[in-house]
């Protein structure tokens, strides 16, 4: 690990922890750390992985805080894992995250293979993916399940082999045959789509009942702790849930730094600009944070984009389920808060020489630097979280 005192914080898929987390955590305030930063990983990420990443990502932080300063850090590991794309698609990994659905994963992984050209084996496959998601398609809620899940499974994987096309992450019409038995490419995000219906499940489940009642925890025996959630994609939407599950009264949180945030740019809005009489899921929630709220976004993350609309997308339309540019659709981590009054806009560059305002919803603009959804180690993003958490020099 590249910094010290550091501590892993772990959680099953249901938010549950071993004992003892939250006294060591607040351990460390009796040791003199006043600021705990605490880094909550993206989904498709091995406990390995998620710890190779948060010494990356921390590494720069030692040089960044201001003379005096005392700070500890934390990874947040939970179940995240789905499946990998190197050499060759690995969907073991899908087994260890959902042992229940061994069967099911298992016939998906041979359609998958073979990649037959009939329409009785897409069909098959669109009520495998129902299967993995537990999604009743006779009792579809259209406003809570994403319509691709119910729509009809050959048009389905057409238009994501179209989208996946259309972004550059897959060769055009011809190199993986033609017809049908070309769509399979877009099966396979089809299937990582469904994964990612079932992680955004399972990270509101571990942020508000898992971390939030956790920091719960700490603050009670660690009053003057201040504490500092970074989270990366499936991670910031886990983070910002965990604000939900803080105890009433209860605000040990002074800053929340969302990176890449793979949930939507209305969440924290109190009024939607298409529906005004509805409210995003983490309505005013901001205001449990005694700091800002930093939504950086980047306009080069394609899987935010382009892909997050089609899964997030639930209108019951499936002839324009591509609908990318709609609005109601978008993640926070592709264009930065919405819909929220008085939310900062600011440029990285306008951040990094001026710092970040000392409260309220933030979106900056990290496409400077931010290449990727996966393009979080670097420097400039660590100055943003330090100067969110007014512990820089």
């Amino acid at each position: 690990m590249s910094v010290e005192p550091y501590r892993e914080i772990t959680f099953d898929k249901d938010g549950d922890g071993p004992p003892g987390q939250a006294s060591e955590l607040a351990a460390l305030a009796r040791r003199g750390v006043g600021d705990l930063v605490v880094l909550a990983h993206g989904w498709n990420s091995s406990p390995s992985g998620a710890t190779r990443l948060c010494s990356d990502f921390f590494a720069p932080f030692p040089g960044l805080l201001a003379p005096g300063v005392e700070a500890g850090y934390a990874g947040v590991i939970w179940p995240s894992m789905m499946f990998s794309d190197e050499p060759v698609p690995d969907y073991r990994a899908l087994v260890t995250v959902l042992p229940e659905k061994e069967p099911v994963i298992g016939r998906l992984t041979e359609l998958l293979a073979a990649a037959p050209p009939e329409e009785a084996a897409f069909a098959e496959f669109g009520a495998l993916l129902r299967e993995l998601a537990d999604v009743d398609a006779e009792a579809f809620a259209p406003e809570r399940v994403p319509e691709f899940l119910v729509a009809d499974p050959v048009a389905m994987c057409a238009l994501f082999t179209g989208a996946l096309e259309g972004a550059g992450q897959v060769p055009p019409e011809g190199f993986f045959g033609e017809g049908p038995k070309r769509y399979w490419k877009g099966a396979k995000e089809a299937l990582r789509q469904a994964t990612y219906y079932v992680m955004k499940k399972r990270a509101g489940q571990v942020g508000e009942h898992g971390l939030g009642a956790l920091l719960g925890e700490v603050a009670r025996a660690a009053p003057g702790l201040r504490i500092h959630l970074v989270g990366h994609s499936m991670g910031a939407r886990l983070v910002a849930h965990a604000l939900r599950g803080l105890p009433a009264g209860a605000r040990p949180v002074a800053s929340v730094t969302l990176l890449q945030g793979a949930f939507s740019h209305y969440a924290f809005a109190g009024r939607l600009p298409h529906d005004p009489g509805r409210s995003g899921s983490l309505r005013d929630l901001q205001l449990r944070v005694r700091g800002p709220v930093v939504a950086c976004y980047s306009r080069h993350d394609t899987a935010l984009g382009v892909m997050y609309p089609l899964a997030s997308r639930l209108a019951n339309d499936s002839a324009s389920l591509l609908g990318t540019d709609d609005p109601r659709w978008g993640a926070i981590g592709h264009d930065g808060v919405q819909a929220v009054p008085g939310t900062v806009e600011r440029t990285l560059a306008e951040v990094l020489r001026e710092g970040v305002p000392g409260s309220g919803c933030v979106s900056v603009d990290a496409a400077e630097v931010v290449r990727s959804h996966s393009d979080i180690c670097r420097p400039e993003l660590a100055r943003v979280v330090v100067s969110a958490s007014r512990t820089g020099r």
